[in-house]
């Protein structure tokens, strides 16, 4: 166990496994709940609502900070990816977190680790066709972090939708006992998510992106009473290359619990996109609801 330098107000910092284990141990000895939020760092408001949401269902919160390789692709931005662990442990400490797990590459993937975590089916489609092995990366990391610190519950952003209905099916699935919560979408005032990678936006670009929220918002209205959802989901990439996106991953409707690709809204579902403007891939997502009987 490791403590920030700073004599301010600080998060303490467990960097191994061990001091992780310790810790909650203690806690959970005093009968404390612990929730858990994983996360990348470059921490946003984002993230804080998250911490914020689980306090309310927990007694401690452990944040994680961990850059995880094994959810990055060859090209992508890992190497890129925003690093600044002294403001984050800053934001954390207005969070009033109560313990920083950084665990440096080793206490994930020591020398020898050779055990992939895969939900099929779920992780093949959507950002899975266009990042291949990217959510093997997710869960298998998630799946380490679950039974290192082993909280009673565990909260993931709904802007990465597809990823908290995987990490829900994986922990069901391996009897993982963990409540998985999902934290609202925290949007920026133009409307665009809070997510890392906005800070790779110039103002120009920027002001493009907010189109996305836009033109799904757009999509929901109709998307009740249209008779033809793949039809309105081209309409919707259409409207996001107009508006000057330079691709469109894809912009589906889905099942909203089993991510199932449906013909009609009966039952919540959900519109999901993912368009690359300049060198960012921005993703986004909202409900849908079946329109109200006799509306």
């Amino acid at each position: 166990m490791s403590h920030h330098p700073d004599n301010t107000s600080t998060v303490p910092v467990a960097d191994t496994k061990s001091g992780l284990r310790h810790r909650v141990r203690a806690w959970k000895q005093e009968g404390a709940t612990i929730g858990l939020v994983p996360t990348m760092g470059a921490l946003h408001h984002g993230h804080l609502s998250l911490v914020k949401r689980i306090r309310e269902a927990c007694d401690k919160v452990v944040v994680s900070i961990f850059v995880n390789p094994a959810q990055f692709a060859a090209g992508e931005d890992l190497d890129a990816y925003p690093r600044q662990v002294a403001d984050d442990l800053e934001a954390l400490a207005t969070a009033a977190a109560d313990l920083a797990y950084i665990p440096a590459g080793g206490e994930i993937y020591p020398d020898g680790f050779a055990t992939l975590v895969k939900v099929r089916d779920m992780g093949d489609i959507l950002c899975g066709v266009h990042r291949p092995g990217h959510f093997d990366g997710v869960t298998t990391v998630v799946a380490k972090l679950l039974l290192q610190c082993a909280p009673d519950t565990a909260i993931f952003g709904e802007k990465d939708y597809q990823q908290l209905q995987i990490i829900r099916r994986m922990a069901t699935d391996l009897d993982i006992p963990v409540t998985i919560l999902g934290g609202k979408i925290i949007r920026d005032e133009d409307g665009l998510a809070a997510s890392s990678r906005n800070v790779y936006l110039s103002k120009d670009e920027r002001k493009t992106a907010v189109n996305l929220p836009r033109i799904l918002q757009d999509a929901v209205a109709r998307a009740p009473a249209s008779k033809d959802l793949r039809r309105l989901e081209r309409d919707a990439a259409a409207a996001l290359k107009k508006a000057g996106f330079n691709s469109v991953d894809y912009v589906e409707i889905r099942d909203a619990d089993n991510l199932a690709l449906i013909k009609k809204i009966t039952r919540p579902a959900r519109i999901l996109a993912a368009a690359r403007i300049g060198k960012t891939r921005l993703i986004d997502n909202m409900p849908v609801d079946p329109a109200p009987p006799g509306g």
